[in-house]
Formats: structure tokens, C-alpha cells, sequence
């Protein structure tokens, strides 16, 4: 990957960390969950799929990082290291490692719709992965409860999120190829597209 096209990534790893951040305020409270839906997970995967997992996973740590400074970008607009230690810590550090899962899975081969798919519902079942364990050390909870609390309420939605988020990618690598000149969720770093639009589709 060229200078240019390390910059270029760079930017578009701030755009995504900002979308995240503004995303804070949509949020619905969950009666029976200490967390909410939010959209900002499907930002953070969408970051991955497009970006791949260096960049992708760039932009969810300059959201964390601006959250973890006191800046209102947690769900809710909340920040600080509260929220970070609290129940919805491990659903944070799961973006983190769902947008790197997720923009690995997408790393070699040629794109589908079916491959952004299996990246995305990767990328969901990492954050799941740490949030529900984050919620099972809880005073008071249990596994059980944490998978009371923290994932059977959200299963619906977050699938129909995931398969928003790949279908998102798919139809967004084109634009992003043709815009920065390189494919950043496949073989970004590896190579550079020589002709943007004559192999948008490709690694």
C-alpha cells in the first residue's frame, strides 16, 4: 500500500469512527436487558467489512478512544471509563474484535453477497461472544442471565442489522474501490487496483 493510499484509509477510518460516534443517540432501551439496541454495532461491523480488519478496527478504537476521553459517543451519549467497566463494556470491546473478525473473513478470494453474510453474522457472534461474557461476571448474574439479558432479546434484530451490514458492504465495495483506488477489505496493503473500475468486485 502506497502512502497515498495508507492517508486515504486513514480518513476513511475517522469517517467510520465519527459515524459510530453519531450514532450514539439512537438507541432503545430494553426492559429486560442493561443494554440497548443500538446501531452502532452495526456500524462497527460494516467498518470491518469495508475496511478490513486493520482500518476497520482503526475506526471502532477511535471511537473507543473518544468514549474512553469523556466525549458523549457511547449509546445513550454517555463516555468515560464507567461505561467502559460497566455492562456494556463488553459489547464495546466486542466491536473492536467484531470489525477485526469480520474484515478478516472478507481478506482472499472473490467477493459475494453470501460470503459478506457469513463476515458479518462472524463479526456479530464476536461481539456477542464478549459482551454476554462480560455480563456473566456481573455481581448477581450468571450465564444463564447473561444470555436472558444480553442476547436472546436481540437475536432478531441483530440478525436482520447483519444482514443489513453485509448487504451494505457488497453494494459499497464498487464505490470504494473506484473512490480510493485500492480494494481496503481484501488486499488492502497487499496490492494496489491499477484500474479501479475494471475489477471493482475483486480482491
Amino acid at each position: 500500500m502506497t502512502h497515498t493510499q495508507r492517508a486515504t484509509a486513514g480518513t476513511a477510518a475517522a469517517i467510520f469512527a465519527a459515524a459510530i460516534s453519531a450514532a450514539a443517540f439512537i438507541h432503545v432501551p430494553v426492559p429486560v436487558s442493561p443494554v440497548p439496541v443500538v446501531i452502532q454495532n452495526l456500524l462497527a461491523i460494516l467498518a470491518g467489512l469495508v475496511l478490513g480488519p486493520r482500518y476497520g478496527t482503526l475506526a471502532v478504537a477511535l471511537f473507543i478512544a473518544a468514549g474512553s476521553l469523556g466525549a458523549p459517543v457511547f449509546s445513550g451519549g454517555r463516555g468515560g471509563w464507567s461505561v467502559l467497566l460497566g455492562p456494556s463494556g463488553g459489547y464495546l470491546a466486542g466491536y473492536l474484535a467484531g470489525a477485526f473478525v469480520s474484515g478478516l473473513a472478507m481478506r482472499g478470494g472473490r467477493r459475494s453477497i453470501a460470503r459478506s453474510a457469513v463476515a458479518s453474522l462472524a463479526g456479530f457472534a464476536t461481539v456477542y461472544l464478549l459482551g454476554v461474557g462480560r455480563l456473566a461476571t456481573l455481581p448477581g448474574s450468571s450465564l444463564a442471565k447473561a444470555l436472558a439479558g444480553g442476547l436472546l432479546p436481540f437475536l432478531a434484530v441483530d440478525l436482520a442489522k447483519a444482514l443489513v451490514a453485509a448487504a451494505a458492504a457488497y453494494a459499497l465495495q464498487p464505490f470504494v474501490t473506484s473512490l480510493f483506488g485500492f480494494a481496503p477489505g481484501g488486499a488492502a496493503g497487499r496490492r494496489e487496483v491499477r484500474n479501479p473500475g475494471s475489477d471493482a468486485s475483486g480482491t
